[in-house]
């Protein structure tokens, strides 16, 4: 099982479920370019780059193994992208906080943030992954204060570079193309709430989960409800083996 974290956050963002789903599966949670253990990208960097990379950075684990891949915003752009890597290998796709645009304006407006406030907006841009009421908890802070405390780990010039390739066009053939079992979930406080739905119209059989209450990065603020409906849906596609 890889999973592939969100902006601004690091391997870090699925801390529940790694330790959850680990019972079942070799898990594998990935530092995406800019952030952690990852590499400095180089200018030119393509979103079928890091899906490459994600790869590489599983087989170190479990060379070769099917795998099911899970990703929340950013990352469930990566997963998409992994699939068509190898699609062969692919078990399942879980995205959170994921959507599909036709202007990814986003992009730029968090360009526009680093490129003002540096490394230190990563704190707020954390907390502006959850929803208004738990934004306002101490767990919440804490979250997005590990992540600041980590900056000295992190690379700027990386994340600038991540930004401007998730912010190309998605090609046609990235959902419509996709043929493993995908699951959206979105919280229903998610600012790409909408844009999950049309990920949803454009990813042929795709189930559409929406976890009420909730934010962007969802796998943090109600892991219950975001391990429960993964394990729902696994069950359903072959996973047998996971608790009922």
């Amino acid at each position: 099982m890889v999973f592939v974290h969100p902006n601004p956050m690091d391997n870090s963002g699925w801390l529940y479920q790694m330790a959850h789903f680990s019972a079942w599966y070799r898990c594998v949670a990935v530092d995406l370019p800019g952030y952690g253990r990852s590499p400095r990208a180089r200018p030119g960097l393509t979103m079928v780059d890091v899906a490459e990379a994600c790869w590489e950075a599983a087989d170190r684990f479990a060379s070769g193994a099917r795998a099911v891949l899970v990703g929340c915003s950013v990352g469930g752009n990566v997963v998409q992208h992994m699939y068509h890597v190898q699609p062969a290998r692919t078990d399942a796709v879980v995205m959170s906080g994921s959507g599909w645009r036709e202007v990814k304006d986003f992009a730029q407006r968090r360009i526009a943030a680093y490129a003002q406030r540096g490394l230190d907006y990563r704190y707020d841009y954390a907390l502006e992954c959850f929803s208004a009421e738990f934004r306002s908890t101490p767990l919440a802070r804490w979250i997005a204060g590990m992540f600041a405390e980590r900056n000295a780990g992190a690379d700027l010039e990386t994340i600038l570079l991540m930004f401007h390739a998730l912010a190309a066009p998605d090609p046609d053939w990235l959902a419509k193309d996709l043929a493993a079992p995908a699951l959206i979930m979105s919280g229903s406080e998610d600012f790409t709430n909408g844009p999950a739905r049309a990920l949803h119209e454009r990813l042929p059989d795709s189930e559409f989960v929406e976890v009420m209450g909730a934010g962007h990065a969802c796998q943090c603020e109600q892991p219950w409800v975001f391990d429960a409906e993964m394990m729902r849906f696994l069950r359903a596609h072959g996973h047998e083996h996971l608790p009922g």
